[in-house]
C-alpha cells in the first residue's frame, strides 16, 4: 500500500462514504486552479502585446492551441486513468502545468509561449478537466450525480471568480510574469493535497460509492487492460457510429465556441477596446462566476429531475440572445451588469445534462471515455473561437460580428439539443476479453 493510500485510509475513517465529499473538494480545487491557468491569456493578452509587440491574433494562437490541446487530452486521459490510475495521472498533470507554466518566464519568442502556454500546459490542463470531474462523479457516488457534476462543473467559474481579480491586478501593476508565477505556484500547492488525500478508487481505502449498499461493485472499464490509445480510439469509432454521439459533440463545440473559446479569451480584450480597464472587465468574468456557480449547480439538480433535452434546448437559446445583445449593449455599467448577470447563469451549465445524456446513451462504462471525446468537440470549439476572435478583430478592427455569428451557433444548438435521442443508439457492446 502506498503512504498515499495509507493516509486516505486514515483521514477516511471518520468521514465513512462521506470521504467521497473530501476527494470531490480536493478535486474541485484542482480544477479551479486548472480553470485559472485556463484563463490566465486572457489577462496576459495585452500585456504580452505591449512588452514584446505580439499581434493579437498571434497571442490569441497560442490560446487556442492550449485550449485545443487541453480537449483532446480528456478522452485519452480518462484512459489513462483507468489504465495506470487517477492519481498517478492527475499528480502528472498537476507537475508538468507546473513547470510549463514556469519556464514560460523565459520566454522572448511568439513560438515559446505556443509550447509553454499552449501545447505543455494544454497537455497538463487536459487531465485536469470536466472528464475528470466526471471519472471522480461516477467512481464516488451511486446517487447524486447530476448534482456533484454540476458543483464540478462549476469550479471553473469558480476560478473566474478567484483568479480572475487577482490576477488582473497583477497584469495592471506587474505585466505578465507575475502572472506566470502566481499560476505556476499554484498549481506546485496542489501536488502534496492530491498525494495525501485523493486515493484511487473507495475501494482502496474499504468503502464503497456515496449512497451504495454495502455489495455494490462499481462497474469495470476494459481501458484498465490493455492498450489504454486503443481502447480510447475503439470508443470513439463505435460511438461516431451513432446519431447521438454526434448531437452531443456538435452542441458541445458550439458550447466551446461561445464560452471560454470567445467570451473567455477575448471578453477583456473587448472591453478594453470600449474604455474598459482590465480591472473592471476581469471583475466581469468573475460576477459571471459567481452567478454560473449558482447557474451550474441548480442545473445538475434540474438534470436530477427534468427532461436533460430541453434543458439544454432552453440554456443555448439564452445563451445565444445575451451573445446578440452585448454588441449592443453601449458597455455601460448597468448593461454589463446584466449581461454578467444573465450570461454568468448559463456558462456551464449545460455540463450535467451533456454528461446525463452521454451515460444514458452509452452506459457507465464506456461513457467517460465518450464523454471524454465529447469534451474534445467543445474545446475544439473554444479553439476555432479563440483564433476566430483575434482574426476578427484584426480584420475589422472590432469583436461586434464575432459575438454576433456566436449568438447564432448557440440558437443552432438550441434546435440540435431537442433532436437528441438516447434511445435505440444502436451502440456496439463492448468487445468482450477472451
Amino acid at each position: 500500500m502506498s503512504s498515499g493510500t495509507a493516509q486516505s485510509r486514515i483521514a477516511a475513517r471518520p468521514f465513512g462514504q462521506r470521504y467521497a465529499f473530501v476527494v470531490v473538494s480536493v478535486i474541485f480545487l484542482c480544477l479551479l486552479i486548472a480553470a485559472g491557468l485556463r484563463s490566465a491569456p486572457a489577462v496576459m493578452m495585452l500585456p504580452l502585446e505591449e512588452a514584446f509587440g505580439w499581434r493579437r491574433d498571434v497571442i490569441s494562437f497560442a490560446a487556442a492551441v492550449g485550449i485545443f490541446l487541453y480537449g483532446l487530452t480528456g478522452p485519452f486521459a480518462a484512459a489513462l486513468m483507468e489504465r495506470i490510475g487517477l492519481r498517478r495521472t492527475l499528480l502528472g498533470a498537476l507537475a508538468l502545468m507546473s513547470a510549463s507554466t514556469g519556464v514560460s518566464l523565459l520566454m522572448t519568442q511568439p513560438w515559446q509561449l505556443v509550447a509553454t502556454w499552449g501545447i505543455f500546459s494544454g497537455v497538463g490542463s487536459g487531465a485536469v478537466a470536466t472528464v475528470l470531474g466526471a471519472t471522480i462523479v461516477n467512481r464516488w457516488f451511486k446517487t447524486n450525480r447530476g448534482l456533484m457534476m454540476g458543483l464540478m462543473s462549476a469550479s471553473s467559474a469558480t476560478g473566474l471568480l478567484v483568479f480572475l481579480p487577482m490576477l488582473a491586478s497583477l497584469a495592471q501593476s506587474g505585466g505578465w510574469q507575475p502572472v506566470v508565477m502566481a499560476v505556476s505556484i499554484a498549481m506546485a500547492c496542489l501536488i502534496p493535497l492530491v498525494w495525501l488525500l485523493v486515493p484511487e478508487r473507495p475501494a482502496s481505502i474499504g468503502l464503497v460509492r456515496y449512497g451504495a449498499d454495502a455489495d455494490d461493485v462499481p462497474p469495470a472499464s476494459p481501458a484498465s487492460q490493455g492498450n489504454f490509445i486503443t481502447h480510447t480510439m475503439d470508443t470513439l469509432r463505435r460511438a461516431a457510429g451513432t446519431r447521438v454521439f454526434w448531437y452531443l459533440f456538435a452542441t458541445f463545440f458550439i458550447c466551446g465556441f461561445t464560452t471560454n473559446g470567445l467570451v473567455g479569451t477575448h471578453l477583456i480584450a473587448f472591453c478594453g477596446d470600449n474604455g474598459i480597464s482590465e480591472i473592471q472587465a476581469a471583475g466581469l468574468l468573475s460576477m459571471m462566476g459567481i452567478f454560473d456557480l449558482i447557474g451550474t449547480t441548480l442545473s445538475g439538480w434540474l438534470t436530477d429531475r427534468f427532461d436533460a433535452r430541453k434543458l439544454l434546448g432552453v440554456y443555448y437559446a439564452l445563451r445565444g440572445l445575451a451573445l446578440f445583445y452585448l454588441p449592443f449593449s453601449g458597455f455601460s455599467g448597468t448593461a454589463l451588469v446584466v449581461f454578467s448577470i444573465f450570461y454568468g447563469l448559463d456558462w456551464i451549465a449545460t455540463v450535467p445534462p451533456t454528461l446525463k445524456l452521454s451515460n444514458e446513451a452509452f452506459g457507465d462504462r464506456s461513457g467517460p471515455v465518450v464523454f471524454g471525446w465529447i469534451v474534445a468537440g467543445h474545446q475544439v470549439g473554444a479553439a476555432a473561437a479563440a483564433y476566430f476572435g483575434g482574426y476578427m478583430r484584426e480584420l475589422q478592427g472590432n469583436y461586434d460580428l464575432a459575438f454576433q455569428i456566436a449568438g447564432m451557433t448557440a440558437i443552432i444548438a438550441a434546435c440540435l439539443a431537442l433532436l437528441i435521442n438516447t434511445r435505440n443508439t444502436r451502440f456496439e457492446p463492448e468487445p468482450q476479453a477472451a
